[in-house]
């Protein structure tokens, strides 16, 4: 099942606000992005995942989506 903009919305500003005090990307500004544009900003953060400790790479799972 395809995410919805809104479900992507949802899990980016998660991802922005996790472990920071502010998002480097104010969130109510990734409304305006095409659905695409958030499947890639998901990607690269959770991408990130690599670089994290045990317990933030937990956390992630959550957004991870299994075939």
């Amino acid at each position: 099942m395809e995410p919805t903009k809104e479900n992507l919305l949802a899990e980016i500003e998660s991802l922005i606000a996790y472990g920071a005090t502010e998002p480097t990307i104010h969130p109510d500004l990734l409304a305006y992005l095409e659905i695409e544009d958030l499947k890639s900003i998901k990607a690269q953060l959770l991408a990130k995942v690599n670089t994290l400790t045990d317990e933030d790479k937990e956390w992630l799972e959550q957004f991870k989506k299994y075939d």
